[in-house]
């Protein structure tokens, strides 16, 4: 059963972006807690709520707050998004109807797709290594390219759950943002699939490429298939299916406490083990191939000036250089692509 209790705001955070920070009282405890503005509306100082405790009380390290379900005192009374019926979160009691990207003329045939694309996807394991990408990117086509970010399943599914998004779309450095699959709330749009989100956004929206992954955190275990990172063999294979040249931004560290992350980490491998076809590879000069079968290109990269641009510095709570430099070799990589 679902961990729920109910509780009361307060103090209730701006309302103005997609996330809403509340502090609660769950009897005589003090907490913090997230609300979806989009899903369950604002809340006020003195609400009512019930808020699911689960990733809190279960210690999680991407939990950090509880997450608004309803809200009792002004929740309600939502009406739904007009004109809508596709259905994300479908069959849970989350489930709302978006207006998806893709959507057509339900009376005619479906217009076929403009393949291929031809024009390159990057494929990211770890949300952390949006920033540094996007930013390599950035510097490397001298802020001309257009790049856009396809969120999929393998972290958070909100899409307003990520400040880096935002930060990354007010700075320039991601021209749009889109939510695929169970993933929902992107800024710029919602898609059902990973293929309809690189399609519109490459074909109609005008990407010059992109750059597809999890949301904040990650689904894991200690096994070698049961991680949110295999989300990355599914975007890569749907990539190359629309004709996009394909490429993997590896996850590597040098800090990370568990062996199996170190240097190459193994949620890497296996995707390249599992991988239908070659794709890019993109490391930091001085790391060395780990397979003769993909393509391996080394960059060198600007650790100092990304360090310098504000944006995060720390992976899980971790300085890790390695963990940046790779994403910033895959930003330059994804650019020499385009």
């Amino acid at each position: 059963m679902l961990r729920l209790r109910r509780a009361t705001v307060a103090v209730a955070g701006p309302a103005d972006a997609a996330e809403q920070r509340l502090a609660i009282h769950i009897g005589g405890d003090r907490r913090t807690a997230i609300a979806d503005v989009g899903l369950i509306g604002a809340a006020q100082a003195g609400d009512e709520i019930i808020v699911n405790v689960e990733a809190v009380e279960l210690g999680l390290g991407s939990g950090g707050a509880d997450i608004v379900h309803v809200n009792l005192t002004r929740g309600l009374d939502g009406a739904g998004t007009p004109g809508a019926h596709v259905m994300k979160l479908n069959y849970t009691s989350l489930q709302h109807a978006v207006l998806p990207v893709e959507e057509g003329d339900a009376d005619g045939a479906p217009a076929p797709p403009r393949l291929p694309l031809g024009r390159p996807a990057a494929v990211i394991a770890l949300h952390g290594q949006l920033a540094p990408l996007a930013w390599a990117f950035a510097g490397a086509t001298g802020g001309a390219g257009r790049l856009g970010y396809v969120q999929t399943a393998g972290g958070a599914l909100p899409g307003g759950h990520s400040c880096v998004v935002r930060e990354l779309r007010d700075g320039g450095l991601l021209t749009s943002h889109l939510t695929a699959g169970p993933a929902f709330g992107g800024a710029d749009g919602e898609s059902i699939t990973t293929a309809a989100a690189l399609h519109h956004g490459l074909a109609e929206l005008g990407w010059d490429a992109a750059v597809c992954g999890p949301g904040p955190g990650i689904l894991g275990s200690g096994s070698a298939l049961g991680h949110g990172g295999l989300q990355a063999l599914d975007s890569l294979h749907t990539a190359l299916a629309l004709g996009c040249p394909a490429l993997l931004a590896p996850r590597m560290s040098c800090s990370d406490l568990r062996a199996r992350h170190r240097g190459l980490s193994h949620h890497t491998r296996t995707v390249l083990e599992l991988l239908l076809a070659p794709v890019v590879v993109a490391i930091p000069e001085g790391e060395q191939p780990a397979d003769d079968r993909h393509d391996w290109r080394a960059f060198e990269v600007d650790l100092d000036g990304y360090g310098a641009s504000g944006l995060p510095t720390r992976s899980m709570g971790r300085e890790d250089p390695l963990f940046f430099s790779a994403a910033l070799a895959a930003g330059t990589a994804l650019a020499r692509m385009t």
